[in-house]
């Protein structure tokens, strides 16, 4: 995992929910959606802390652990900053796979945004939702972000000199299959794992989880231009709001969930 904390210690990961807010702004609608009212939560792969700082401010008691020691360092400094600390259990330094020192059955609902983009072997997948499941408590919402594999299909099939090595057709062939991507240029993306839409189901109950809904993080918008965004803003605050609630709902229309970047799993422990 050194390529990734690598990766991660040199990528501004608050900047891009920044970028690209509307991720963001999807992921929270739905994790507000379906959280407990109060509660210990923890944000397991927590990057910065952008989601772990918003939990804290509506009052929940977080656990944040992290890959990347950068990271977590940055996420405690953020937390000082906003005078959110004692919102905050700890700041863990952890791999996703061995949640050391967390305590079984604890949390009233968590957040793995990010590990399982990572884990590129069926072992490691695996063993990271098994410590998901272990840390949660029974009836303990889950909240899992994901990648898709035609997604990425479409990008490399359109932006074949970005994503090399699938810019030629047997290497694409080969992707398809495993659903394994490792970037041929040094410095770009880390080795990935993209789901099969009609894998994620079945992979998250089989690790002892109930669904209760799958969502595409960016919905209808994810190909808004800056002059889309423009537009409805200029149509008034109401008007405004009228088509964010579309986003919203659209999010989780299964016809959109393929073309998705990131999809966002929603379960709850059994």
């Amino acid at each position: 995992m050194n390529d990734v904390i690598r990766y991660y210690s040199a990528f501004d990961e608050w900047g891009r929910l920044d970028r690209e807010p509307l991720e963001y702004l999807v992921n929270w609608y739905y994790i507000q959606k379906y959280l407990p009212q109060t509660g210990s939560l923890l944000d397991n792969g927590a990057g910065p802390g952008k989601y772990a700082m918003a939990l804290a401010r509506q009052g929940y008691q977080v656990t944040l652990t992290d890959l990347t020691p950068r990271v977590v360092e940055q996420a405690e400094e953020k937390a000082r900053e906003l005078a959110l600390q004692d919102r905050f259990d700890g700041f863990y330094v952890r791999d996703a796979r061995h949640l050391e020192d967390l305590p079984s059955f604890y949390y009233d609902a968590a957040l793995m945004l990010g590990p399982l983009y990572h884990l590129q072997t069926e072992i490691d997948r695996m063993a990271a939702m098994r410590e998901l499941y272990r840390v949660t408590k029974p009836g303990g919402v889950v909240f899992i972000a994901l990648m898709t594999r035609i997604r990425k299909l479409q990008m490399a099939l359109q932006y074949p000199e970005v994503w090399k090595p699938l810019d030629h057709m047997a290497s694409i062939s080969g992707f398809m299959e495993t659903g394994v991507f490792n970037h041929q240029d040094e410095g770009r993306f880390t080795g990935a794992y993209f789901y099969a839409l009609d894998e994620i189901k079945p992979f998250m109950e089989s690790s002892g989880f109930e669904t209760i809904e799958l969502i595409g993080s960016s919905s209808i918008g994810e190909r808004f231009t800056p002059e889309n965004w423009n537009y409805w803003r200029s149509r008034g605050e109401e008007e405004f709001n009228q088509m964010m609630k579309l986003i919203y709902q659209y999010a989780a229309d299964p016809s959109i969930l393929g073309t998705s970047s990131h999809l966002l799993y929603i379960g709850r422990k059994k």
